[in-house]
């Protein structure tokens, strides 16, 4: 599947990547772009957002991927089985299944019916589950609820 691969931040596993990059003969097509304040111009391009983390808190850069229409395939774990719904608003796999997140990736980049519903279906889920009238009376209810225990 022709593709260019951006990664995005500057994680300890970055120089892991750019030797797996060189050792796979793709390393021109992998580019690393270090942490960026804005995110939104390089969802814009996107296709597809990759998130094969081993943890992750809550799932933020899904969330802004999902919003973006960008279908993401991730690692079922941390808080991303909250965000996404496998099958329907992205792809979920065990954080070792690498070759399953490649077979949902590589279906994404090649069933753009499927890639139009995914995209759709995650936008749609970010913007009535995770949308600020909904979101901040919870935070607010719950800061309520330590002050008045306090």
């Amino acid at each position: 599947m022709p593709a260019k691969l951006l990664l995005v931040g500057d994680g300890p596993e970055l120089s892991t990547a750019y030797k797996l990059a060189r050792e796979f003969g793709i390393s021109q097509l992998v580019h690393s772009l270090g942490a960026q304040e804005e995110v939104v111009p390089l969802l814009s391009i996107a296709d597809l957002f990759l998130l094969p983390s081993s943890q992750e808190s809550f799932g933020l850069a899904a969330l802004e991927a999902m919003a973006c229409e960008v279908p993401v395939v991730a690692s079922r774990v941390g808080g991303l089985p909250e965000v996404i719904d496998h099958g329907v608003t992205g792809f979920l796999h065990p954080p070792d299944a690498l070759d399953e997140m490649a077979e949902s990736g590589v279906m994404m980049l090649t069933d753009p019916a499927k890639h139009r519903a995914i995209a759709q279906a995650a936008c749609a889920h970010v913007r009535e589950d995770f949308c600020a009238e909904k979101i901040v009376p919870i935070y607010e209810e719950s800061y309520q609820s330590v002050f008045r225990r306090g």
